[in-house]
């Protein structure tokens, strides 16, 4: 058996490090396995780069102004195209094709022809929309039917419109194809079944973590932040904004006492500018261990966002025996339950303030029971998952 993996990253990003541990475990058993993908560079022996910065860039410019996203990027989909014919994949296995690296007209054009089995894992919503990874914010539901006049056009196009076309482009593309679709949770699940991809299988595969890395760890953060008898709450996203509720957390610097004081991890100078100083900033680090030391020195893991997946970054916090209040949002609130967090309705700070009030004055959560809830999402487990759909 020949398995092709196709994304963005390999071993970097939420989704490269995905293919990476998805790979080694094929590795594992012997099973030839290869990732082709288009950004950064790996030292992986099975990894193929299919493209350059420049190229990826160029497509970029390109798509803007033609307003085209996912049907430029010829060159890159013929390379892409040359290594699948010299490999001769038995699967593959899609994961983000959107970073303007992929002509879907060429890549699914050519899998027909082929009928290779495919496994596509949605990261976000983009397959099935004309232009967004995600409508959850502006309220959209035209996705359903057919994209048009798109609200967030200006995010993607300069000039054009092509949201109908984009749609009904991928609409027809993805017909009569041996296809199995994958979402890391059931609220992603739910909406694949609303879309045009609704007579295909889905199956739900949480995203996991390494729970030899993400696990109690001693610090001298506290120390160092002179902060030792102060209730942390922290926050961790690496693109801040209102999507993830960086305003949530600027209101509650403004809202909680001197008993408190708020972590932010992934932030950057123009960031900073927007802080109280009662916030502690931490910039963008690819050091888990640090990361787990800071979940593990915090008291409360708040995650305020408004468009999420998974929300894996609970299930970090968790792992660490850091409790979870998180927005009804998206997967969110899949990656708790009540002997570990709190689910809010989303954009109710009152409630969350009121919520965490109740965690400060009771503790309701203990360390054990965070920790016990993390090994659900242990990766060797959930990855796993998908080595037993390639041997079905």
């Amino acid at each position: 058996m020949k398995i092709v993996q196709i994304n963005a990253t390999y071993g970097t990003g939420s989704t490269g490090k995905i293919v990476l541990d998805i790979s080694e475990l094929l590795n594992k058993k012997d099973i030839e396995n290869y990732v082709l993908y288009s950004q950064g560079q790996s030292n992986q022996k099975n990894g193929i780069k299919i493209a350059t910065r420049f190229s990826v860039k160029m497509q970029a410019l390109i798509s803007r102004i033609f307003g085209n996203y996912g049907f430029e990027a010829k060159s890159t989909t013929k390379k892409l195209i040359a290594h699948l014919e010299k490999i001769k994949p038995d699967i593959i296995h899609i994961h983000n094709i959107h970073s303007h690296d992929c002509n879907l007209e060429m890549l699914f054009n050519y899998i027909k022809a082929n009928n290779i089995k495919i496994y596509w894992t949605f990261h976000d919503c983009w397959a099935f929309t004309g232009y967004c990874p995600h409508f959850d914010m502006v309220g959209c539901e035209r996705w359903k039917t057919e994209c048009h006049n798109c609200p967030q056009k200006r995010n993607y196009s300069w000039f054009f419109d092509g949201s109908k076309h984009n749609f009904d482009k991928k609409k027809k593309l993805f017909q009569n194809l041996d296809l199995t679709v994958i979402t890391p949770s059931q609220w992603l699940a739910d909406r694949v079944k609303d879309s045009f991809f609704k007579d295909y299988p889905v199956k739900v595969i949480n995203n996991g973590i390494d729970l030899s890395v993400f696990k109690p760890v001693d610090s001298n953060f506290r120390k160092k932040h002179n902060c030792e008898d102060k209730f942390l709450i922290l926050g961790v996203a690496f693109d801040w904004g209102k999507r993830k509720g960086l305003d949530v957390f600027i209101e509650l610097s403004k809202r909680l006492d001197e008993r408190f004081k708020i972590v932010l991890v992934g932030t950057n100078d123009e960031i900073d500018r927007l802080l109280d100083k009662n916030i502690i900033s931490i910039h963008r680090t690819q050091n888990q261990t640090e990361l787990a030391e800071i979940y593990t020195a915090c008291d409360l893991f708040v995650n305020p966002t408004r468009e999420e997946v998974f929300g894996l970054v609970n299930v970090e916090a968790l792992a660490c025996g850091t409790p979870v209040i998180t927005f009804n949002s998206g997967g969110s609130p899949e990656c708790i339950n009540e002997t570990c967090g709190v689910v809010v309705q989303k954009n109710d700070v009152d409630a969350l303030c009121r919520n965490i009030e109740t965690i400060v004055d009771s503790k309701p959560f203990s360390k054990d029971a965070c920790i016990d809830y993390a090994k659900n999402f242990s990766k060797d487990e959930k990855f796993n998952d998908y080595i037993e759909l390639y041997l079905q």
